[in-house]
């Protein structure tokens, strides 16, 4: 009987002990690691931005302008005429090459053939989408843009590296 009472007295005292929760086997990532990388990010746009500039700066036959998108372009052949620019919605036909900021051709022109685009309605380089609607029929823009605007992080997976930014010289054919 004490036997009994003793285990009825365990069971009621251990028996209402509190329940610990069980802790996430993956904890969320803290807002401390999130605001280190943005500003990790930063740093590293930075420096590339003025990798960019210095490029610039050396080039003195050509004049440059910064985009307010984030890349710096130079009419190789501008046109004068009052003719429409690209906008979004119009079928563009453009040649184009992209090559390293040393100027070593990564892809051709005539390895990239004539590339038709959607403008703002396909995939597309962003920067390049952005530097198609500053052009009119027949005229050729040189593009130099940050990674970040170009393949990113990630390259292409074949010729150009993550990070790398690239300088592309764009002749707009036609528009429609």
């Amino acid at each position: 009987m004490k036997v009994r009472i003793l285990i009825f007295c365990c069971i009621l005292c251990f028996g209402c002990s509190r329940v610990e929760p069980r802790k996430p086997i993956h904890p969320k990532p803290s807002t401390t690691i999130l605001l280190e990388t943005i500003e990790e990010s930063k740093k590293l746009n930075k420096l590339e931005d003025d990798k960019i500039i210095n490029l610039i700066k050396q080039d003195s036959t050509k004049k440059y302008q910064v985009s307010p998108n984030g890349f710096w372009y130079s009419y190789i052949r501008k046109v004068q005429e009052e003719i429409p620019f690209a906008k979004t919605g119009d079928e563009v036909e453009i040649e184009y090459n992209i090559a390293d900021l040393k100027g070593n051709i990564i892809y051709s022109k005539e390895e990239l053939g004539v590339k038709k685009y959607k403008v703002d309605k396909e995939d597309f380089l962003s920067g390049l989408q952005s530097g198609i609607k500053l052009m009119k029929v027949g005229e050729t823009i040189t593009f130099v843009i940050p990674s970040y605007n170009a393949f990113g992080i990630s390259g292409d997976g074949n010729k150009i590296g993550i990070n790398q930014s690239i300088i592309s010289t764009v002749t707009l054919i036609n528009i429609k």
